[in-house]
């Protein structure tokens, strides 16, 4: 089963936000002698009020780890290893936005170093985006450091196999390598351990 690309609408975080002003730009055209007209338009803020908190709440309690780039822990997520393949058929990717996560790349580098792992979340977002992709989170030290995203191309190579994964908790950990000395910053993934973990022969994004 092919991984979704994008958040249903319904759970799309601007979205009971945009209802609720609307709702109470409305308050002034309709007013509390128009009767049952009011009263529905009441009660129509409170449910977008309530579905406000909900969607909140339920953003708290999702398996997804890093649905905002937000990761804090690995304490309680499966951890597998897709290790280096031989130099030959190595492929290095490099990280997407990484110029919107330079203050965490460089804590990452000062106490991980410049060779280190990450760890690659499905279904992972940025705010107010409606579309998923796969977050790398840098994992060199004491608790993971959010550095972007798996650029398009692998992607859409292995969003449905990490994806599958990641449904039962599982997530896979791979070599990481930050260039440069200072700022700005870049992040190179090897992810040619993916095919012998996936059981598929070419590493190649598609």
């Amino acid at each position: 089963m092919s991984a979704p690309r994008f958040v249903s609408p319904l759970r799309w975080e601007p979205l009971p936000y945009l209802v609720l002003v609307m709702l109470l730009v409305l308050t002034g055209a309709v007013r509390p002698e128009s009767g049952l007209g009011y009263v529905l338009l009441l009660a129509g803020i409170g449910l977008a009020a309530a579905w406000l908190v909900m969607g909140f709440l339920r953003e708290r309690r999702m398996r997804n780890p890093d649905p905002m780039g937000d990761l804090t822990s690995l304490d309680g997520l499966e951890i597998v290893d897709a290790s280096s393949a031989a130099g030959a058929v190595r492929m290095v990717v490099p990280v997407a936005d990484v110029y919107r996560h330079q203050a965490a790349i460089e804590i990452a580098r000062v106490h991980g170093g410049i060779d280190q792992h990450a760890v690659l979340v499905p279904r992972a977002r940025r705010w107010l985006s409606p579309r998923y992709r796969i977050g790398v989170q840098l994992v060199g030290f004491d608790h993971p450091r959010h550095a972007g995203f798996v650029a398009d191309a692998a992607d859409a190579r292995w969003r449905d196999d990490l994806d599958a994964l990641s449904v039962r908790g599982v997530y896979v950990r791979v070599p990481a390598r930050i260039e440069g000395a200072a700022r700005p910053f870049r992040v190179d993934l090897d992810l040619s351990g993916l095919a012998a973990l996936f059981g598929v022969e070419d590493a190649r994004p598609e």
